[in-house]
């Protein structure tokens, strides 16, 4: 009886002591540390610049040159609203990957040279002189964008070569302009829009109506207000004449894809109805059949994974749901 008493007071004792002992922490990311860069650009020989927010893990050996799409800026990359779910910057970032979200032409804090000089192909030119100028700080960069900035990354990629992966969100090759030519009708001179009134627009550059963004590019998914209004609140300007090319190189003419030697990978909502469905979208069913709908697009050597974010529209960033392709992204670049 003694002993097994004093064996009851000897554990009570031990297990005190262990709470007493330091509990190691769970392992956190690297820490981040981010920069606002200004890169010298050219446009048709006309010196610009173009603005990008560079977060960097400590020990990041890829990055990825973000561009948003039509009317969105380098925001679209790190929504703040709901950090955690919806900012795919931190999603990289927390997975050692870094990040540089740029500003296209016109757009945020870049120059705003005429609109009709600021084509997907200029945007290209001046993605591929962001590219060259980040180069050296990193042994892997990974261009990627979504919409019309998925565009002009497989633009730059196709001509330029200088990049080990590219990244495509919201964007196939079988634009349905059914839906997307409604939208594009709806929009409206920048200088019209109340928050969008700055030096250096001119009637060129576009927007949308007050109050047409969820039907435009987040039906069918779940409708949050806070998330919306963010949207509104964040939206930018496209020019027209980026419009044009981005449609005639890649639904007309033989696309730059089939140049691209790299590694690709697509993702797009399955309720994208600009890029998706009936009767001139991609097939959009599965990741298999949005695979064998832009195979026919690239070449081999770019090895095309596909992803379907199910239950949301074409600016997937917003989704509730973003993680589960974070997550994917995630594998896909580490694996460069």
């Amino acid at each position: 009886m003694r002993w097994s008493r004093w064996r009851s007071s000897a554990v009570a004792l031990l297990t005190a002591a262990a709470g007493l002992l330091p509990v190691p922490a769970p392992a956190l990311a690297a820490p981040v540390a981010c920069e606002d860069l200004r890169v010298p650009v050219t446009v048709l020989g006309t010196p610009h610049f173009m603005h990008g927010r560079l977060c960097t893990p400590t020990g990041a050996s890829t990055v990825q040159v973000l561009i948003p799409g039509g009317t969105y800026n380098s925001s679209y990359w790190d929504i703040s609203y709901s950090p955690g779910t919806r900012s795919y910057r931190e999603a990289m970032n927390r997975a050692g990957i870094a990040t540089l979200a740029v500003d296209r032409l016109g757009t945020g804090r870049s120059s705003r040279p005429l609109s009709a000089l600021v084509t997907a192909s200029t945007q290209a030119y001046a993605a591929h002189q962001v590219v060259r100028a980040v180069r050296p700080r990193f042994e892997k960069v990974v261009i990627g964008g979504h919409s019309i900035g998925a565009a002009m990354a497989l633009i730059e990629a196709g001509t330029y070569g200088d990049v080990d992966g590219v990244l495509v969100t919201g964007f196939t090759h079988r634009m349905n302009l059914v839906t997307v030519l409604p939208v594009l009708a709806g929009m409206i001179p920048a200088v019209l829009d109340p928050g969008l009134r700055r030096g250096g627009l001119d009637l060129g550059y576009l927007t949308t109506a007050p109050g047409s963004r969820y039907g435009a590019f987040h039906a069918p998914g779940l409708r949050v207000p806070e998330a919306i209004a963010f949207d509104e609140a964040t939206k930018d300007v496209f020019s027209a004449a980026e419009s044009v090319d981005t449609v005639a190189l890649h639904n007309v003419i033989i696309p730059f894809t089939r140049l691209i030697d790299v590694p690709v990978m697509v993702v797009v909502g399955a309720g994208d109805t600009h890029f998706c469905g009936q009767p001139l979208g991609a097939d959009c069913a599965s990741a298999d059949a949005l695979r064998a709908s832009e195979s026919p697009f690239f070449s081999p050597a770019a090895r095309l994974q596909t992803y379907v974010l199910p239950d949301y529209g074409h600016s997937i960033n917003y989704a509730p749901h973003a993680p589960t392709y974070h997550q994917v992204v995630t594998g896909w670049s580490n694996g460069l």
